[in-house]
């Protein structure tokens, strides 16, 4: 389906300006939101023993075989323009949770999480897990499309004191150009309601400011040391606001979701020009831990 094509009518209706649906349109992303029990088209599966092609080995590290989380038929899932993601065969997720976040954001030990492409056509087996290792509940996932604005977008109805100083004025500067928003923001919600916790997993969309702020302080940590930049200390903060802000357009959140122990949650985030060239060894894998 030709999801930007239906915002644009839909705006239109409106009377809101070409011009300023484009530019609205190159913020807007649409996250897949999936949810198990809700009797729709299953479009993957979360938990029980995960599918793998005939003769590999299941996912391990260290000599420990990773924990399967979920996995999801690309095929299946609504075709979002520029999501970058597979447009058949399966893509499966594995995560040993607690090492991995022992191991560091972003940096350090990666071997804890794996992402595995299964190509449409390949001869699979179900990879049977020893009896000592968790098998989490096996449940149907089926899809739904959310609409996802930037963090600094201009709040609609808020404060805007969440916000830093650089974000204030990127947002400023997208109300004074665009005199719409409030309508287009409007349109964007309507046609793709935001979750109300009837999902639990999510396949793209924004990712997490805390992340990308990670990811933004290693990149200009990485090209100091480099000899290519010298960062003056007080401006290191605005240095970290603007890469974040260019980094946005590169990087993508490819898998959140939900693990066995409550008080975990996992993603993978990767770069766009990764996933299109099938680098899945290249995604990041983030843990975090809520008590």
């Amino acid at each position: 389906m030709d999801y930007q094509g239906r915002f644009r009518r839909a705006a239109l209706a409106l009377n809101v300006p070409e011009d300023e649906i484009s530019r609205f349109i190159k913020h807007l992303r649409l996250s897949i939101g999936l949810c198990g029990g809700s009797g729709g088209v299953p479009v993957g599966r979360f938990g029980g023993s995960p599918r793998l092609p005939v003769g590999r080995d299941r996912p391990s590290h260290r000599g420990n075989r990773l924990p399967f989380v979920f996995s999801v038929d690309c095929a299946k899932l609504p075709k979002v323009d520029g999501s970058g993601l597979p447009a058949d065969g399966s893509l499966l997720f594995f995560l040993d949770h607690e090492n991995d976040y022992g191991a560091g954001r972003v940096e350090g030990d990666r071997g804890y999480a794996c992402v595995v492409y299964v190509p449409v056509g390949t001869g699979t087996a179900v990879a049977e897990s020893p009896d000592s290792e968790f098998v989490g509940k096996q449940y149907d996932l089926s899809a739904t499309l959310l609409a996802e604005l930037p963090d600094w977008f201009p709040p609609h109805d808020e404060d805007e004191e969440d916000l830093s100083p650089f974000q204030r004025q990127l947002a400023r500067d997208l109300e004074h150009d665009m005199p719409h928003l409030d309508e287009l923001r409007s349109v964007a919600y309507d046609l793709w309601p935001p979750d109300e916790g009837l999902a639990s997993t999510y396949i793209g969309g924004y990712v997490d400011d805390e992340v990308i702020t990670s990811i933004a302080e290693q990149t200009l940590a990485g090209r100091e040391k480099a000899g290519e930049i010298v960062i003056p200390m007080g401006k290191w903060y605005s240095h970290v606001e603007e890469e974040k802000h260019r980094l946005t357009s590169e990087w993508m959140s490819l898998a959140c979701f939900p693990v066995a122990d409550e008080f975990y949650s996992g993603s993978f985030v990767t770069r766009y020009d990764d996933l299109a060239a099938g680098r899945l060894d290249k995604a990041y894998s983030v843990t975090e831990f809520s008590e």
